[in-house]
């Protein structure tokens, strides 16, 4: 008979594969139990609701991520001063990380991390902005040293732009690797493509912020369309 620590893991690893593959609001805790092997009743024992336990499948991720991440920015804000490369550097092992963590974990962290905003999971990002709060300081600290002409809200958005370009690129890695190899005959590992989309990440968070006026339409909206 399995123990409570193998009926939890059973369940964290058969959640975290279903999440990844079909999102948090099309994966059903009776799937869930179905595909790891145990009963509802278990699932309620251990975690209590579909909110914790998505929690706990993405926590086992940050848990390793986040202090390593702190580290690496504490050490760059040592620096009398860095740039934006550097500091998009500062997440390069921690991610690298995961895949001995947990197999394929880079790609699967970034998964879940997208799942997390496509499927609108406020509970999530409540989650990891108290829970984290600290490691998202230092780094929104070192990209304030790296670039302080940039607002708040530049800052907001070209965040969430290259975060869109990171999990699309990590969590699309194995079939990017494919396409590269067969395209332009050139083999790379993850440590490869993350060297390539550091750069790019850079530059994103430097780009010149758009200047929008109250109620200004941009072009090629439906609005100036209809003129």
């Amino acid at each position: 008979m399995a123990g409570r620590g193998d009926t939890k893991a059973k369940i964290l690893d058969a959640a975290e594969q279903l999440f990844a593959e079909h999102g948090f609001k099309e994966t059903s805790l009776r799937t869930i139990t179905s595909k790891a092997g145990v009963n509802l009743a278990s699932v309620n024992y251990h975690f209590g609701d579909k909110k914790s336990l998505v929690r706990a499948v993405l926590g086992r991720y940050l848990e390793a991520f986040m202090p390593a991440l702190g580290e690496q920015l504490q050490m760059l804000l040592s620096q009398r001063e860095c740039t934006m490369a550097q500091v998009f550097s500062c997440a390069k092992q921690p991610v690298l990380a995961l895949d001995q963590y947990r197999p394929h974990g880079a790609a699967t962290f970034m998964q879940l991390i997208g799942r997390g905003y496509t499927d609108v999971q406020g509970h999530l990002r409540w989650f990891i902005t108290t829970r984290y709060e600290h490691v998202l300081s230092l780094f929104n600290q070192a990209v304030h040293k790296a670039n302080p002409a940039l607002t708040p809200e530049a800052v907001f958005w070209h965040i969430h732009f290259t975060l869109g370009a990171a999990i699309f690129t990590m969590a699309s890695s194995e079939a990017l690797r494919e396409i590269a190899e067969n395209d332009f005959d050139r083999t790379l590992d993850t440590e490869a493509i993350v060297d390539r989309l550091i750069p790019y990440l850079a530059a994103g968070m430097n780009a010149e912020p758009a200047v929008m006026q109250q109620g200004q339409v941009l072009p090629f909206s439906a609005e100036s369309q209809a003129d």
